[in-house]
This record gives structure tokens, sequence and C-alpha cells, in this order.
């Protein structure tokens, strides 16, 4: 670092000031589960944590395997919908593991929620495998217990039904 004349630290032009890939996916974490809790004021922050041309798939999801959610905008969107209205939700991150990988771009997350929801009990076990580069996710596969989840959330006949309409 070198000094300005007025005393205050400025960075070189060629430093950059990031987050490494894990501080970026437990802030992830962090951010979801707050916003989870109600804290609907982490919307804008957690989209922020995303590159403009993010790319996230759910694999284990029952509906949407095959899909994919592109773009920080749809991601804002997507966060946007949490928590759900009027449903009390609390839930906290329980066993975290944070798995490195031999690149330093991608880290594997490994924990699950526990909590309540409406007072139906809450244990959603995922796994998360992430590419973050210059501190923001470009990429994200979240390996979610969506069915625990569901159930949770009391909508899992639904789900289910659902799941065996389109399999006919």
């Amino acid at each position: 670092m070198r000094h300005s004349h007025a005393g205050l630290l400025h960075a070189p032009r060629d430093f950059k000031l990031t987050r490494t890939a894990s501080e970026t996916v437990r802030e992830l974490v962090d951010r979801v589960t707050r916003l989870r809790n109600g804290d609907s004021s982490q919307v804008d922050a957690l989209a922020n944590l995303y590159a403009a041309d993010a790319r996230v798939t759910h694999p284990f999801h029952p509906e949407q395997a095959s899909s994919a959610t592109v773009g920080r905008a749809s991601l804002r969107a997507h966060f946007a919908k949490l928590p759900q209205a009027g449903v009390p939700v609390s839930s906290s991150v329980a066993d975290w593991k944070l798995h490195t990988t031999a690149d330093p771009e991608v880290v594997i997350a490994e924990f699950r929620y526990e909590g309540s929801i409406d007072q139906r009990p809450l244990n959603t076990r995922c796994i998360f495998v992430v590419r973050v580069v210059d501190g923001l996710i470009v990429e994200s596969r979240d390996y979610i217990d969506h069915l625990a989840s569901a159930r949770a959330y009391g909508v899992l006949p639904e789900v289910l039904a659902r799941m065996s309409t389109a399999q006919e």
C-alpha cells in the first residue's frame, strides 16, 4: 500500500480486494438463513454475491432438476420470493463443513438447515458446489433435500402429487 498526502491508504492500481471462495459461500449461506428467517433486506446483498451471468442449478430438485437460474436479475427475483409471507420460520445452519478443492475457485459447502417452519420441524441437508471468480459466484450446483424442505413447509403432498402426474 502507498500513502497519499492526506494520510489515507490507497491500493495500487493492480490491487483487487475480493473475498475468497470460502468467505463468499459462507456469506451466502448466512444471508440465505437470515432471509429465510424473515429478513427481506437480504435480497439485494444476496443477488450481489453473484456474477451478472451466474448459473445456479438444483440437480436433485424433484420438479426442476433440468432447469437453471441464470443471471443476477433472475437470482434477485428468486430471493425476493423468500420468505413466504405469513409463514413463521426459525432456522439456523448446523453441521457446517467447508471443503476446499485443488481449484482455488471451487469450494464445497456441506450443512443442514435446522429449526422449524410454522411449528413443523426443519431438517434439510444441503451440499453446494460453488465456483467463485473475483469474489463473485459464477456457478453453483445446489444439492438440497427438497422433499425434506417441502415437508417442513407443509407442501409435501402437493409436490408428490405433481411428481406423480408429471410421470404419467
